[in-house]
């Protein structure tokens, strides 16, 4: 049983808007992720909401997933790893693994969700990393041995610094159009631009 956490809790300071509100292909971009991994072989799916949470609800109230809400999030994205992991140890003990995404990869779809859990699969010892743009990232799935250092985090570190911390626990899944994320108003006129 893994466990699938959608962090969604950021402000978008540097977009100046919700970004889990930027449309793409018809749908938001929190519901794409959203589609990605309630259609995936991970379950539960939990989303962790922070900033903007009353607008966003609407969103998820519909769909099978979980919501927490993170009160911390000014925090950073610790805190949100932190609420979505509690959660999920709480009402879901039995999972083996987590599985963390992120709402501002556009192209994240439910086959490279399932290609991690089938890695996790083969070697359920090892972090499952995606790799683009010379980096390993989110999506990213960590065994249970891995909770307590990620209930650890701190502020604005991210589960990236564990991948960095244990390189030899990590497998890498080519995810070349993992490098695209929204950030700026100039990321968002990209990709509408793009529409593929």
């Amino acid at each position: 049983m893994i466990g699938i956490i959608l962090l969604a809790a950021g402000s978008s300071s540097r977009l100046g808007h919700a970004k889990q509100q930027v449309y793409f292909q018809g749908q938001t971009l929190l519901q794409r992720a959203l589609h990605a991994a309630v259609a995936s072989q991970g379950n539960p799916v939990i989303v962790v909401l922070g900033a903007n949470a009353e607008a966003i609800l609407p969103q998820v109230e519909t769909t099978p997933a979980e919501i927490v809400l993170n009160e911390a999030w000014a925090e950073g994205m610790a805190s949100s790893i932190r609420a979505g992991l509690t959660h999920l140890q709480k009402t879901a003990s039995a999972c083996t693994a987590a599985l963390f995404m992120l709402c501002d990869q556009p192209y994240v779809t439910a086959d490279l969700l399932n290609q991690l859990i089938q890695a996790h699969g083969a070697e359920d010892q090892h972090m499952v990393a995606c790799a683009y743009e010379d980096t390993l990232g989110a999506p990213v799935l960590f065994p249970r041995k891995f909770f307590p250092a990620l209930l650890q985090l701190q502020g604005q570190e991210g589960a990236k610094k564990l991948l960095s911390r244990f390189p030899e626990e990590v497998i890498s899944i080519p995810f070349p159009a993992g490098a695209i994320d929204i950030d700026t108003p100039a990321d968002v006129a990209a990709l509408q631009a793009n529409k593929t």
